[in-house]
């Protein structure tokens, strides 16, 4: 009896002495917390972001209008001397974010929640969709969608040969590359790094809170205000180019359907009315403005699509998708990877620093703008799902709406009908609308694909809004309106003035310079955020591993009970 009361103390004491280390080990956890209340001159915004990024863009406004023509020049000139010297660097990092993203998500962290374990989602699965889709390719997929693949089909470096079948499945994938995974990763990886340290460490939503593991307190000062506003400018030249894009394909939508004229002057007009309505869908919040907006872009797109689907060549198109999917995977590596090293051919440079290198910097550009947006509407989710939903689904969709009208343009072409190519030769914008020429109800369908895009330069330029206003405010989620509608009118004012600077090669060159630093800056968040994540995982192991040591040493203890009431 005195043994086991012995044995029955002893088992006592180890199971006090292992509940306190568990106590002390969960009390001792790092807190990243840390709310400061951000203000300058009366406006609750971070000073330095505020001011920094706001001169970044007057300099460049005001130059360009200033010193008029010869900007355009100079835009070319700089696309060129980037593109060439730097462009191995954007493929080499697309393909390592890429890397990564599928490591996030197949890998040990898959089961990992953002918001912590017992986190809801704040969306349904279709509104998350329909937002995660809205955002992020909206204009661009409506403008590049007909013209890119037709473009490849005419030139294209990847295949040089004489035959129009290969030529096309060639197209298609090129156009796939552009369109698919890599961009989607880097979005990915940008959104769960600044969800998970926002709702996950409590941190400000903003770029640098995600180099905490890396310069711990001293992202509150000039190395975290540095981070934000290369974020911020980056994000405002990567919005004003796809409104750019979307303005020139109202206005060509407008043109054809109404003889007025194409011109800029009309897209001034166009960027400041547009504006307008995005400004109206600012002020009526997350909820009510983009997320109603954004589910009636995925409705008229949707009834789009279908239209072309059914009307145009239904049987080719699936099949068509099938097989161009077919072809990017079979195709991926050498696609991804092709830096034309060895072509030693200036069409061959122009073309990759004309499309491949462009849209990856204009994916980097975007990605703080998308990966804030995605990060705001996706708590709850786990890694994998969050992985799996931005990575796969959106590039499935997008891959599919790709096959659909840029299949549809294609098979105009392999029957000998070369009114869509024309088109593209002579205004790339008007493309999609010499498309739904070939079908019935042309009229109709053209004012709907005019309206859509017109939506989509909405959700984009009051999503871009609230993101910009975000990191400039130090992370808050429910700034003044006042400065949201601040940020919309400088993305109008930066698109009218590249559009009057340099047109589209303006526009690529500001995506190019500016998704550059932030690609750099991205390498290190992939890092910062690994170094995160592990550190939490370990952490979450090490619980599991108390508990299960706790539970087998309470057992022990109950059982010796038993035995010296039975003694």
């Amino acid at each position: 009896m005195e043994k086991s009361t012995e044995k029955l103390q002893l088992h006592s004491k180890l199971l006090k002495l292992l509940t306190n280390k568990i106590k002390k080990d969960n009390n001792s956890e790092k807190t990243y917390t840390r709310s400061d209340e951000k203000s300058f001159f009366g406006i609750k915004a971070n000073g330095p972001v505020f001011i920094g990024s706001f001169l970044v863009v007057f300099i460049l406004v005001t130059t360009t209008l200033i010193v008029g023509e010869p900007m355009q020049l100079w835009f070319s000139n700089m696309q060129t001397l980037v593109s060439d010297h730097i462009g191995w660097v954007f493929i080499l990092c697309m393909n390592l974010f890429l890397g990564f993203a599928l490591f996030l998500g197949f890998g040990k962290f898959g089961r990992m929640r953002i918001g912590g374990d017992k986190a809801k989602p704040d969306f349904s699965m279709k509104a998350w969709f329909s937002m995660l889709f809205s955002a992020g390719m909206g204009i661009g997929l409506l403008f590049w969608g007909v013209s890119e693949p037709i473009s490849h089909f005419g030139n294209n470096p990847h295949y040089t040969g004489a035959s129009n079948i290969e030529a096309a499945k060639s197209a298609m994938g090129v156009t796939f590359l552009h369109w698919g995974l890599h961009a989607w990763a880097v979005y990915a990886i940008v959104g769960l790094a600044l969800a998970y340290f926002t709702f996950n460490k409590k941190l400000p939503l903003t770029i640098r809170s995600v180099f905490y593991p890396i310069f711990g307190e001293r992202i509150y000062g000039w190395i975290g205000d540095v981070i934000d506003t290369v974020s911020v400018i980056a994000t405002l030249f990567g919005l004003a180019t796809s409104l750019g894009f979307g303005v020139q394909q109202v206005n060509a939508g407008l043109s054809y359907l109404f003889s007025i004229d194409y011109s800029t002057n009309w897209q001034v007009i166009l960027i400041a009315t547009i504006t307008g309505f995005a400004t109206l869908s600012l002020v009526m919040g997350l909820d009510k403005g983009i997320r109603r907006v954004s589910e009636w872009n995925m409705r008229l797109a949707l009834l789009l699509l279908v239209f072309v689907l059914l009307i145009g060549p239904t049987v080719f198109i699936f099949k068509s998708f099938v097989q161009n999917l077919g072809y990017y995977l079979n195709n991926f590596f050498q696609l991804s990877l092709w830096t034309e090293s060895f072509s030693g051919v200036n069409a061959a440079k122009y073309w990759q620093n004309a499309w491949t290198i462009f849209y990856w910097a204009w994916w980097i550009s975007w990605s703080p703008f998308v990966g804030i947006f995605i990060a705001r509407i996706s708590k709850g989710r786990t890694i994998r799902e969050f992985i799996l939903g931005v990575l796969l689904v959106p590039s499935l969709l997008t891959f599919f709406w790709i096959s659909v009208f840029g299949g549809s343009a294609i098979y105009q072409e392999l029957l000998g009908n070369s009114q869509i190519s024309e088109a593209v030769s002579s205004n790339i914008a008007t493309a999609i609308y010499h498309l739904l020429e070939q079908y019935p109800l042309p009229f109709v369908s053209s004012l709907l694909t005019v309206i859509l895009v017109a939506s989509f330069f909405v959700t984009s330029s009051d999503s871009g809004s609230m993101v910009v206003d975000t990191l400039t405010s130090g992370g808050k989620l429910n700034s003044p309106v006042g400065q949201k509608v601040f940020w919309a009118s400088m993305e109008g004012l930066i698109a009218i003035v590249l559009l009057i600077g340099g047109g589209l090669a303006a526009l690529q060159t500001a995506t190019i310079l500016t998704g550059l630093p932030f690609a750099i800056l991205l390498i290190v968040m992939c890092v910062s955020l690994y170094k995160m994540l592990n550190i939490d995982y370990k952490a979450a192991e090490k619980k599991k591993f108390h508990k299960k040591i706790q539970s087998v040493t309470k057992v022990e203890v109950i059982k010796e009970l038993e035995a010296s009431q039975l003694n």
